[in-house]
């Protein structure tokens, strides 16, 4: 019995090591342990019926990603203090020709508006998601996320984080492109 105490807290350890090593292995094998898998990579944007943000009145649904040309499709908020630095870029990108949609994720429509009057609008629409239930449904940890969405709305990549020249020109960018 006294044996039996001593040696748990060795094969504890042993199993730690065993569990490092292959994670470690798989890295090194090119498996990112930060990728988020998206369920939805391969699926059509699920259906929505939404707010525009700048027009209440105005309701956009999964048409607005299913253009013919591909789309980036940018989830963002003012709360969040990465989408302000990445706010800049996503501007360079639309003056280079680059259709961004823009989905305003658990904001308030007043600061949202004011923010997109006060930085500028990179977006061809911006889907008002005040409940977060579009976000619930793409499967958003957070914001900012985007997605890489072909002409007839299905869903090519997920991003989480900002995007930025980097992941513009290595990862975004390629796949944007191989749509058109």
């Amino acid at each position: 019995m006294m044996k039996t105490k001593l040696l748990l807290p060795f094969v504890v350890f042993l199993g730690l090591i065993i569990a490092f090593a292959i994670q470690l292995q798989r890295n090194a094998n090119g498996d990112d342990p930060k990728a988020l898998e998206s369920a939805l990579v391969g699926k059509v944007v699920p259906d929505f019926q939404l707010s525009a943000l700048l027009d209440e009145n105005k309701m956009l649904n999964a048409d607005v990603v299913k253009t013919g040309s591909p789309r980036l499709l940018n989830v963002w908020a003012t709360w969040c203090p990465t989408c302000y630095a990445e706010h800049q870029y996503l501007t360079e990108l639309a003056k280079q020709g680059v259709n961004i949609v823009g989905i305003d994720y658990k904001d308030e429509r007043a600061k949202a508006i004011k923010f997109l009057a006060d930085n500028g609008d990179p977006y061809k629409a911006v889907i008002f998601d005040p409940k977060g239930s579009l976000g619930l449904d793409l499967g958003v940890y957070g914001a900012p996320e985007t997605f890489v969405i072909d002409g007839q709305g299905k869903i090519l990549y997920r991003h989480a984080g900002d995007v930025n020249p980097r992941v513009w020109a290595e990862v975004l960018k390629p796949i944007y492109e191989g749509t058109k």
